[in-house]
């Protein structure tokens, strides 16, 4: 499966998440912000297939995080989840890569069939 990097805001949204993909057998790095993400990506950045992150976080949103990912690894895909669906249509659009966005709350089986798909391209 993919290795994918979390960024997420909400401890519990994270936890929850970091569970349920890797249940779905997929590797995952997780982090609280947009910064501590991007540290990561510098570090480590090309061993990640996916960056899945909320939009709306302190430090850098998860838009800018994608359009500096993108900047250090143009293959790297993002998928976006957000409760601001309406907001993120509108600044997704000035993101670099490829991207998706799932609007929160989610079912987490729709949202896993999301990363599968994705990752199929």
């Amino acid at each position: 499966m993919a290795n994918i990097l979390l960024a997420e805001d909400d401890a519990s949204t994270r936890r929850f998440l970091t569970s349920a993909l890797q249940k779905a057998g997929h590797s995952i790095t997780a982090c609280a912000d947009g910064l501590e993400a991007l540290t990561v990506l510098e570090e480590k950045g090309g061993t990640f297939q996916l960056l899945l992150t909320d939009i709306v976080m302190p430090g850098i949103d998860g838009i800018e995080l994608s359009s500096r990912a993108g900047a250090l690894f143009p293959a790297l895909k993002v998928m976006f989840i957000t409760g601001f669906a309406a907001m993120a249509l509108g600044k997704a659009e000035g993101a670099q890569g490829h991207m998706r966005i799932v609007s929160k709350p989610f079912h987490l089986g729709a949202l896993t069939s999301e990363i599968e798909e994705m990752l199929k391209n």
